[in-house]
């Protein structure tokens, strides 16, 4: 399996780096490794002229089987180095319609997992998800090219922080360790079903349960009011349940 590491931050040593670092230390060592450290290349986007540097970076996209994209979080979004890099490519990641639609196109069926950093606490990133940004462009170009995910890897707390610890480097290593396996699915469609039909079971137990206990309290013997009490209920427990886990989506160490 050809594995193909794109690191966009302004160091190559720094967190991200060694979060890059620490992912590929994981993998099999039958695996064939590359690390393109995106401030080595002049970026510039197709302007109807021959253009070497792309034509080399999409090579090395199209030659891999997983892509592990690592970028620091800046104000809420993405490294500029990662975003110049993304948008450069876009013509060359999907296809268009005649509509102007991102359709996928050689790529597809390739996976990736994507590390990105940030200053703030843990506490912090599961609240507010300083590093939601970054990931949901990384989903969203990647998506659109037709890659299927893997995971997500975080690192949190970042300011003066020199070196990862050794529980960190070690949880990266399994992500690593697990490419192999996980590469091999081909799609999360039904896992997603699944997992919505047990948020709706779960949901409608516990709105029937608490309608229960407020009809001993208050108790409501028309039709229309219990209904209106448990569509109330079931929407408040339901957008609860679909907002936390859309919060803690990836995780946040």
């Amino acid at each position: 399996m050809k594995i193909l590491g794109v690191l966009g931050s302004h160091q190559r040593d720094g967190v991200n780096g060694q979060l890059l670092d620490a992912v590929l230390a994981g993998v099999k060592p039958e695996d064939d490794v590359e690390v393109i450290f995106l401030n080595d290349y002049q970026i510039l986007p197709d302007a109807g002229k021959a253009n070497p540097v792309l034509d080399e970076l999409e090579a090395k996209l199209l030659a891999a089987d997983v892509w592990i994209l690592a970028a620091p979080t800046y104000w809420g979004a993405m490294s500029g180095v990662m975003k110049n890099f993304l948008d450069c490519v876009r013509q060359r990641l999907v296809r268009f319609n005649r509509a102007g639609d991102a359709l996928p196109d050689r790529f597809k069926g390739k996976s990736y997992i994507t590390i990105s950093s940030c200053y703030a606490s843990p506490a912090e990133e599961l609240v507010t998800g300083v590093t939601d940004g970054t990931f949901r462009t990384f989903d969203k170009v990647l998506g659109a090219a037709g890659l299927l995910k893997i995971r997500e890897v975080v690192q949190t707390k970042t300011y003066g922080l020199k070196t990862l610890s050794a529980q960190k480097q070690a949880k990266c290593r399994q992500v690593g360790a697990s490419i192999q396996s996980k590469a091999k699915r081909t799609d999360d469609t039904v896992k997603r079903y699944i997992q919505l039909f047990g948020m709706v079971a779960c949901a409608t137990l516990i709105t029937m349960v608490l309608q229960q206990l407020v009809n001993l309290v208050l108790p409501i013997g028309q039709f229309w009011l219990n209904y209106v009490s448990f569509v109330l209920i079931f929407f408040i427990l339901l957008a609860s349940v679909l907002h936390f886990f859309t919060v803690v989506k990836h995780r946040r160490h």
